[in-house]
């Protein structure tokens, strides 16, 4: 893999935690002396992606804005490395007008049609819309494709295997992404899963299977590779699970109380894994490091600026840009 590229993904990684710090550190300034979900200036519940950033960066780094990606409730991660707009996205997560979604959706509810990203609340959902996407695309004749994101627990819902099946039919240029955090909100993957990955359920739609272990952006970047040429070249669908980590709650304001392995959990960070690794071979410095968490920073704190001076949706409004 070039420098240049190992790199790349480093920035996105970066980027991507940088981000979610710092909307964890909004969401709960105003939650205080007790937690309130309703309270504060991100009301509602929140979903935060910190220790997945490799499965974002790695899958979208074969991707352009032309090609569509479907995310799950947990999307910031994907939303950042498919290139949606960082301070649309923030007054969007802050309920404000200059929102991608006039501050209608919320964090969990992010449409950009400008880089083909959404993302849902509901489990699975975002298959079938990827199916229609690239469906549109193959009669088109052209060689974008769709992106398909959701977790582990999702692939027991219908709507998973009812995608595979026919995104397998019609050969479509699709890609599926299963990320295994190893928990369905409470439950572990061992409870609730009759398989020990779901990259073996590609078999039963005739599709390539894959599995990615150890939360490697390198391993996932070369995975993403192969299955990207195989849409783009007609051959059809490829199915990617990466075992990767939730370093923090399901939710926030998830006391967590369901996981023994906690205490380990900070030391399987994939960032300053990956630090070291880039360090160790000549591609990062102390100042290389420190540069790009500068420009992450200023990136993030700017956005996060522009959402807070953005208005908040007037009452009377409330009925407008419901429908298009």
């Amino acid at each position: 893999m070039e420098p240049q590229t190992r790199l790349a993904l480093y920035r996105t990684m970066v980027l991507c935690r940088t981000f979610e710090e710092a909307i964890l550190r909004e969401y709960h300034a105003d939650k205080k002396p007790a937690f309130d979900i309703g309270a504060g200036a991100i009301p509602g519940e929140m979903h935060l992606s910190a220790g997945q950033e490799p499965v974002a960066a790695g899958v979208c780094a074969h991707l352009t804005t032309d090609d569509a990606v479907t995310a799950t409730h947990r999307p910031h991660h994907f939303a950042l490395a498919h290139g949606v707009d960082l301070r649309k996205m923030t007054a969007e997560i802050f309920g404000r007008v200059d929102g991608l979604g006039k501050g209608r959706g919320g964090h969990m509810h992010l449409f950009d049609p400008a880089t083909h990203f959404s993302c849902s609340g509901i489990i699975a959902e975002g298959y079938p819309p990827a199916l229609g996407q690239a469906l549109a695309f193959q009669r088109r004749g052209t060689d974008r494709i769709a992106v398909a994101v959701t977790g582990e627990g999702a692939a027991n819902q219908g709507a998973f295997h009812e995608s595979l099946n026919l995104a397998s039919l019609w050969k479509l240029p699709v890609v599926f992404i299963v990320e295994d955090n190893d928990w369905g909100i409470s439950v572990p993957r061992s409870a609730s899963t009759c398989v020990t990955s779901n990259a073996l359920r590609a078999a039963g739609y005739d599709m390539p299977g894959e599995r990615v272990e150890d939360n490697s952006v390198e391993a996932v970047y070369e995975a993403a590779a192969r299955a990207v040429a195989r849409a783009r070249a007609g051959e059809g669908p490829s199915l990617i699970e990466v075992h990767t980590l939730r370093l923090w709650g399901h939710f926030e304001g998830d006391a967590q109380a369901y996981r023994a392995d906690l205490e380990g959990v900070p030391g399987r960070d994939p960032i300053p894994t990956y630090e070291q690794r880039l360090r160790s071979e000549g591609l990062l410095d102390d100042d290389a490091v420190q540069d790009v968490a500068e420009q992450a920073r200023q990136r993030v704190e700017d956005a996060i600026a522009f959402a807070k001076a953005s208005p908040e949706p007037a009452p009377e409004s409330a009925l407008d840009f419901v429908f298009a």
